[in-house]
């Protein structure tokens, strides 16, 4: 197989790479785009994955958009090897691809540790399938990982009446993610309804239906799933001899180490605040594929994106805005009507770098997005002024 003089390669159909795709067409290019990803169905969004106890695919994008921009979708097709001498891919079927850029978007899979070899794992439609459709009132389920995953899985669970134990290696749940006060708000909900949680718990293997741990604590499962972390998928890149650390690595424009080759997503590590971070989040991903495309096609565009992440969990939901400094002050802001409440963080300049909510709903929603715009712009709102609940945030910004 070959194609065309100019034509760009997008390896990895999630949400980084079909965003890519678009913006190519919508930013004029007019040669060839192939998109390739190796799983059977339409890209599909992955967050509803775990939002609730019915899966069903959503596309990203329907079929018709893709014919409609002229965007060649190869689907259920892994690719075996990047040349980047002869630009080229080789597919899974034996054919080849001949490109003038590639765009590295890869993703992330679960990280599953040496012992947990037999638990399930959940980062695709199909896993969430079986996993999903597997429980029942009387499924005894045990989840390794009290994260972002582990808990979206427990409520669902729960919301067909498993029995759910979670186990936390951490001395709290989404302990990298949320300050205590939200990990103690969320865990006590999970309580409320049902779940055990156990933390600082050392799992040592998983065998004969039991999950046995270091303490010699046993736990008998009819299910296990680890959701333990993930890990970037760089394997092709590394084999084509691109710079790793911590994921691809890549310079401001999502650029790699070699010409014409570039990443984003959750496999690429990109500086920001002059360090070098991945990101494993659905709007990063969306945001870095089309900045990445604007780059592919010479335009210099910035990547001036703040990190955000959610989750839903019974009627409950969490909002991330930024990265947490290493210095800086705690501060919190109840929400009226939201039964919740939200923390910031300033770094040592006294700029709001960081804010983390939970409430009912979409209570916080508002308010989140307004603490968006201020880390933006980097604010230095006063303490008094963002923990009064009474003081208008949209105030604080237009005075930032």
């Amino acid at each position: 197989m070959s194609v065309a003089e100019g034509t760009i390669a997008i390896v990895g159909a999630g949400e980084c790479g079909v965003a890519a795709a678009f913006a190519l067409r919508n930013l004029g290019h007019s040669a060839g785009i192939t998109l390739i990803g190796d799983e059977p169905h339409i890209p599909y969004e992955r967050p509803p994955l775990t939002k609730t106890a019915s899966v069903s695919l959503k596309p990203i994008r329907n079929s018709r958009d893709y014919e409609a921009a002229d965007i060649t979708l190869l689907r259920g097709q892994a690719v075996a090897e990047v040349d980047p001498e002869s630009r080229s891919l080789k597919l899974s079927d034996g054919n080849t691809l001949h490109f003038e850029k590639l765009l590295l978007a890869t993703g992330a899979r679960p990280r599953v540790f040496p012992g947990l070899e037999q638990a399930r794992t959940l980062r695709t439609l199909d896993d969430a399938r079986t996993i999903l459709s597997g429980l029942t009132a009387d499924t005894r389920l045990v989840v390794i990982g009290g994260g972002f995953i582990g808990l979206e899985l427990a409520a669902c669970a729960r919301s067909v009446g498993a029995r759910v134990t979670v186990l936390e290696a951490g001395a709290r749940t989404m302990a990298r993610a949320v300050p205590p006060s939200i990990s103690d708000y969320v865990a006590n909900r999970h309580k409320q309804e049902g779940v055990e949680i156990h933390c600082n718990v050392d799992v040592s293997e998983i065998a004969g239906g039991e999950v046995r741990c270091a303490d010699g604590r046993i736990f008998a499962y009819d299910m296990v799933v680890a959701g333990t972390g993930s890990q970037p998928n760089v394997e092709l890149a590394e084999k084509a001899g691109l710079t790793i650390d911590n994921g691809i690595l890549v310079d401001h424009r999502f650029l790699t180490s070699r010409s014409g080759i570039y990443a984003a997503g959750d496999c690429c590590s990109f500086p920001h605040n002059g360090r070098q971070i991945r990101l494993e989040s659905w709007r990063a991903a969306r945001e870095q594929g089309r900045i990445a495309a604007a780059h592919m096609l010479g335009k210099n565009t910035v990547y001036a994106d703040i990190p955000w992440l959610w989750s839903d969990q019974y009627d409950l939901t969490l909002q991330i805005v930024g990265l947490p400094a290493n210095t800086g002050i705690i501060a919190r802001r109840p929400v009226t009507g939201a039964n919740g409440f939200i923390e910031f963080q300033y770094d040592g300049q006294g700029r709001l770098v960081f804010a983390a909510g939970v409430g009912q709903g979409n209570t916080i929603a508002k308010d989140m997005r307004l603490l968006e715009m201020m880390i933006q712009r980097q604010a230095k709102p006063t303490l008094a002024a963002l923990s009064d609940p009474s003081t208008n945030l949209k105030a604080l910004l237009k005075a930032a």
